[in-house]
């Protein structure tokens, strides 16, 4: 019977111990080799397993023969494998690439000396890279880490913010969908690090990834409730405007126009206040132009007013219209002739 050696592959981001139940089956069943001590390893063994760490100078008795404090991992586990028939060797988070195409390499060469087989313990769940993106914020905000990230503040970073979702809006705009990709993990980093400079707030205002995280998921849930509630679905306007009362109910709002960003490009701020009284039926007369300035505001408002009754958006023609602009001077300029 040819001997197995089996790569144990499991993911950092999961609780130590949670293995699929073949994967119980092999470590129980088996002698198991590890490059160095974890919590798995602690698992591991409190369920009964015989892990043996290389470089641990007091390994198990029964591998005493087999596992010298210096072995060679593939050494070792070659070694395991002949004396037990099935040894197993628990891969590091980064997976231990290294090692399989060693093994892999020698077993090309040697095929009677035992198979190789790849074994999943468990698998990343969707998401779990964004446990990954706190870990190396986590790091860049330590003492010995990043000190421009430290030095910064909500109101230093919120240029940023707009800025990076501004590219992002620009790779949406140009199709470039791997740019899109690029962007939002910039957007992303924006996130994690105003979520980890809110950790360092006095304890009454102290949050954190997760309270933004937590806040959305039960905001998803409370306001999609013909998903997650039972109730009937509807058409999709339906839905919007159900989706409306909700968010109503959730904030004492005074007026209609509470929570509009105020910071947007003015294009878009009128064409949101412009919705929003549309909403509640109200068709309020525009304030008297006393001067060129707001006969100038009030003209655009005008605008925007007759785009939106057209179903144009008015911010997204403008910028159409400025980049074919910025196209033709970059043209005339590659055509014109120095001056002499």
């Amino acid at each position: 019977m040819v001997a197995r050696v089996v790569l144990l592959v499991t993911s950092p981001r999961l609780p130590a111990g949670l293995l699929t139940a073949a994967a119980w089956d092999v470590v129980r069943a088996n002698p198991v080799l590890a490059a160095a001590e974890s919590e798995l390893t602690t698992a591991l063994r409190s369920a009964g397993a015989e892990v043996t760490v290389l470089g641990d100078r007091r390994p198990a008795a029964a591998d005493a023969r087999l596992v010298g404090a210096d072995a060679r991992p593939a050494e070792a586990l070659l070694a395991a494998a002949a004396e037990h028939g099935t040894a197993v060797w628990l891969a590091g988070p980064s997976g231990d690439e290294a090692l399989a195409r060693e093994l892999g390499l020698r077993l090309a060469r040697e095929p009677g000396l035992a198979e190789l087989e790849l074994m999943y313990g468990s698998w990343d769940p969707p998401g779990a890279r964004l446990l990954d993106a706190v870990a190396v914020m986590d790091r860049l905000m330590s003492p010995d880490g990043d000190p421009w990230k430290r030095e910064q503040t909500h109101a230093t970073l919120a240029r940023f913010l707009l800025e990076e979702c501004y590219e992002a809006y620009d790779a949406i705009a140009a199709g470039d969908l791997p740019s899109l990709r690029e962007e939002l993990g910039d957007v992303l980093l924006q996130v994690v690090l105003h979520a980890r400079l809110a950790e360092e707030l006095p304890d009454d205002q102290r949050w954190t990834v997760d309270d933004v995280a937590g806040g959305l998921v039960d905001k998803m849930i409370r306001r999609n409730p013909h998903v997650f509630a039972g109730a009937p679905v509807g058409t999709v306007e339906e839905i919007t405007a159900n989706w409306e009362q909700i968010k109503q109910a959730e904030k004492a709002r005074e007026s209609v126009l509470d929570g509009i960003a105020l910071s947007q490009p003015a294009l878009a701020l009128a064409t949101k206040i412009l919705d929003r009284a549309a909403r509640v039926g109200l068709d309020v007369p525009q304030p008297e132009a006393v001067d060129a300035q707001t006969r100038l505001g009030a003209s655009l408002l005008e605008i925007v007013a007759q785009a939106r009754a057209a179903g144009l958006d008015a911010e997204a023609a403008l910028r159409r219209a400025a980049l074919a602009y910025a196209d033709a001077v970059r043209a005339a300029e590659h055509t014109s002739t120095p001056s002499s």
